[in-house]
C-alpha cells in the first residue's frame, strides 16, 4: 500500500501542497507586512500574494499530472511510413533505434524513463519533486512554474524577514520567532534550488538543448560525433525561445537534424 502511494506520486504532491500552505499560513498569522496590511485594510498585497501562491500550486499540479510526451506507437507523430523510411536511409541521419524496454521505435531526442516505464519525446529529465518526467509537452510549463515559484519564494522571504521581532534575550527571541525562522530556512533553501534550476533551464532552452543531452552528450548517437560546441538543433537565441514558449506542435527532429548535419564526405 505504502509503495503504491509512493509510486503514484501521491505523497510527494501531498508534502509539496502541505508545506506550501503551512508556510503561507505562518506568514499571514505572524506580525509580518502581510498581517500589518490586513490590519490597515490594505488588502491588495495580501490578495496578490495569495493568488500567486495559488497559481504556483496549480502550475505544480498541471506539470506533475500532464503527459510529458509519452511515445505511444511506432508511427505516432512520425509522419508517413515512406517519409520515415526516407529519413532513416539518409547517410547523414543516425538510424532510429528501438527501445530495449518498451520495444517502441524511439523518435530522435526521445529516451526511456526507468521510473515512468515509458519513452518520452524530447526527454529532459525525470523530476522526483514532480514525480513526473519533463519532456516535449510539459517542459515549457515546467519553466513557467519555476519562474512563478521563484517569485513566490523571494516575496515570501521578504515577508518573513519583516516579521522577525527583536527581544532582550536569546530564549524569548527564539520562542517569538521560531516558526518564522523555520519558514525562512525552508524558503532560503528552496529559493536557491529553484534559482539554479531556472537559470540552467533557461540556458538550455536558449540553445535548444535538454538536460539529458547536456549531461550525456558523449553517449548519444546523434551528438557524440558532433563538435563540443556544435548543436544540430540550435536555431539561434530568438528562434529557440520562440519555438519553445510559443509554438505548440510535435517536431520531427530527424528532419531538423538532417538539415543541419554536415554532408557526408
Amino acid at each position: 500500500m505504502v509503495q503504491n502511494l509512493f509510486r503514484s506520486g501521491f505523497l510527494v504532491r501531498l508534502v509539496h501542497t502541505v508545506l506550501t500552505w503551512v508556510v503561507t499560513l505562518v506568514l499571514f498569522l505572524h506580525n509580518t507586512d502581510l498581517r500589518r496590511c490586513e490590519e490597515r485594510g490594505e488588502l491588495l498585497a495580501p490578495a496578490l500574494f495569495f493568488l500567486l501562491v495559488l497559481l504556483s500550486v496549480l502550475l505544480y499540479f498541471a506539470v506533475s499530472l500532464m503527459d510529458p510526451g509519452f511515445v505511444l506507437t511506432d508511427t505516432a507523430g512520425q509522419g508517413s511510413h515512406e517519409e520515415t523510411e526516407s529519413m532513416i536511409a539518409q547517410p547523414s541521419t543516425p538510424r532510429l533505434r528501438r527501445c530495449g524496454f518498451c520495444l517502441l521505435q524511439q523518435p530522435m531526442r526521445a529516451k526511456h524513463c526507468q521510473t515512468c516505464k515509458r519513452c518520452v519525446r524530447r526527454f529532459d529529465h525525470h523530476c522526483p519533486w514532480m514525480e513526473n518526467c519533463v519532456g516535449e509537452r510539459n517542459h515549457r510549463w515546467f519553466v513557467v512554474y519555476l519562474l512563478v515559484q521563484l517569485l513566490v519564494l523571494l516575496w515570501a522571504l521578504r515577508i518573513a524577514l519583516s516579521g522577525v521581532s527583536p527581544a532582550a534575550a536569546w530564549e524569548p527571541w527564539l520562542r517569538a520567532n521560531g516558526l518564522l525562522l523555520a519558514a525562512l530556512a525552508l524558503l532560503g533553501v528552496f529559493s536557491g534550488v529553484v534559482l539554479l534550476l531556472l537559470g540552467s533551464h533557461l540556458y538550455l532552452v536558449s540553445t535548444n538543448c535538454t538536460t539529458w543531452e547536456f549531461m550525456s552528450r558523449h553517449r548519444i548517437s546523434y551528438l557524440k560525433n558532433c563538435g563540443d560546441e556544435e548543436n544540430p538543433f540550435d536555431r539561434g537565441l530568438f528562434c529557440n525561445l520562440w519555438d519553445f514558449f510559443c509554438v505548440c506542435r510535435t517536431v520531427m527532429w530527424e528532419q531538423v537534424y538532417q538539415k543541419h548535419a554536415p554532408d557526408p564526405a
